[in-house]
């Protein structure tokens, strides 16, 4: 076995903010000098530096010096072999699929170019401080197999499927649906739980996916309960009208999933813009998470989603938030935090009874504040909960995998260090409260040059050069 001391500035959460309404750090934990120690990739334990060297003698320490270690940030909703395509000009959803991404994903039927890519895709992950993602491949088993095999090298979690689409796409790029049960069922056998991978079966949208393709995948789940699902609901307003059309025994998005039994447990849907208040209820009820994805949803014009809506307490949605590359035109969870920040304030305002008093809910207009704490919470362990793997990773809990990222907090703008000062006195931070300023300052006024080292599993992947 080997074990191995990481000394620093620890953050991290121990339960959700969106709980502590008015003292949000009562969710955080914050060790100005703290100490993880790290046997075979896995939390042995952590705590104050001082109390766990004395109990663990003789073990070697990395100290990485002046940075925030945080836990590895985790992507709940992205796509592969969108990585060259990113910051496509001028299109909403369903067009820029026909232009600028199916063409795109067709390629990667060949093994080289999938080869690549992967190794691409994960190289920019690692860069941004991701070391968890739940991913889309194509509708080739090729691009499965790569990123499976290539996540597996480098030691990352992976969740990821076979992508199923049989209809509105081009003649070349869908599939059927007896070749999608098939080829699942073979990467399923071949890839899940094996390593850190896990397998979601994965159809890409309702508007892609005849009753046939939604059949195939509802026995998929029957056979294998363990497997996530993963999928689109409630993007964009034209994509929402033409499921209803291609569904039209359905009464809305999530009755499709529903109509199938997908939706529970391990369940995750990207977008989530168009969902009505009855649809949030049901995932609600049944477990089911939706994934944020700012960036895509300003970038493609979908529109604004409702985080104070997803956080109701009294019908709380299970929520991990996802850049969507390249819908999304950045691979950093930082600016996604950026973004959904902005998008929050916009819904807050739209809210608080300025623009319309009928429409008036001061509680959920200040739900959609993302402060720090929420940001961050939602990237590390927030995320892992959404994705049901909070008891593999998300916090540095003893028992859990090393995964994590060391920021730098003047990292970014020419202007960064100088607006840090006036938190810490140029010092590094003190408190809890020190340390969520800072992080809300990299969150607005940073970006992913602020992630100066990337660790998978108690060993360092990335180091800015």
């Amino acid at each position: 076995m080997t074990t191995v001391g990481i000394r620093g500035t620890f953050f991290d959460f121990v339960d959700d903010p969106w709980k502590h309404i008015g003292n949000e750090q009562a969710a955080a934990r914050f060790h100005q000098d703290g100490l993880m120690v790290v046997t075979d990739g896995v939390i042995k334990a952590f705590g104050p530096h001082d109390k766990i060297a004395a109990a663990h003698p003789g073990v070697e320490i990395t100290h990485i010096k002046d940075r925030i270690i945080l836990p590895g940030f985790i992507d709940g909703h992205i796509h592969l072999p969108q990585t060259r395509v990113l910051g496509a000009y001028g299109e909403q959803l369903l067009p820029w699929l026909q232009k600028s991404i199916y063409p795109e994903e067709i390629k990667y039927k060949d093994r080289n170019y999938a080869r690549e890519g992967v190794k691409r895709f994960l190289d920019a992950l690692l860069a941004a401080g991701t070391t968890t993602c739940q991913a889309f491949t194509s509708s080739s088993p090729v691009a499965t197999e790569e990123l499976f095999e290539e996540a597996a090298r480098r030691n990352m979690r992976v969740i990821a499927g076979l992508t199923g689409i049989d209809r509105n796409a081009p003649a070349e790029f869908i599939d059927t649906p007896e070749n999608f049960y098939r080829d699942s069922k073979r990467l399923i056998a071949q890839y899940h739980n094996k390593g850190r991978n896990l397998y979601a079966i994965t159809p890409r949208f309702a508007f892609g996916a005849s009753p046939e393709l939604l059949k195939a995948c509802q026995r998929l789940k029957h056979e294998h309960p363990d497997c996530w699902v993963n999928t689109h609901i409630s993007e964009n307003p034209a994509e929402c009208s033409g499921v209803l059309v291609e569904h039209p025994d359905c009464q809305d998005y999530l009755g499709v999933y529903e109509k199938f039994d997908l939706v529970g447990p391990k369940f995750s849907g990207g977008h989530g813009v168009y969902l009505s208040n009855n649809e949030f209820r049901r995932m609600s009820k049944k477990g089911a998470a939706v994934v944020f994805c700012p960036c895509s949803n300003l970038f493609l014009g979908s529109g604004l989603f409702r985080l104070g809506r997803a956080t109701d307490p009294e019908h709380r949605v299970k929520m991990s938030f996802g850049t969507d590359v390249g819908g999304g035109n950045r691979f950093s969870m930082i600016s996604v935090l950026d973004d959904a920040y902005k998008v929050g304030m916009c819904n807050n305002t739209m809210l608080d009874g300025s623009i319309d008093p009928a429409r008036k809910d001061l509680a959920e207009a200040e739900r959609n504040k993302l402060s720090p704490y929420r940001g961050f919470w939602s990237v590390t362990l927030g995320g892992a909960e959404g994705l049901y793997i909070d008891d593999k990773l998300g916090n540095f809990e003893p028992g859990k995998e090393a995964d994590f990222v060391a920021l730098d907090p003047n990292g970014g703008q020419l202007a960064q260090p100088w607006h840090q000062s006036l938190i810490a006195d140029g010092a590094g931070p003190r408190t809890v409260d020190d340390v969520a300023n800072m992080l809300f300052a990299v969150m607005m006024v940073g970006d992913d040059r602020c992630v100066d080292e990337t660790w998978v599993m108690g060993k360092r992947l990335y180091k800015q050069s």
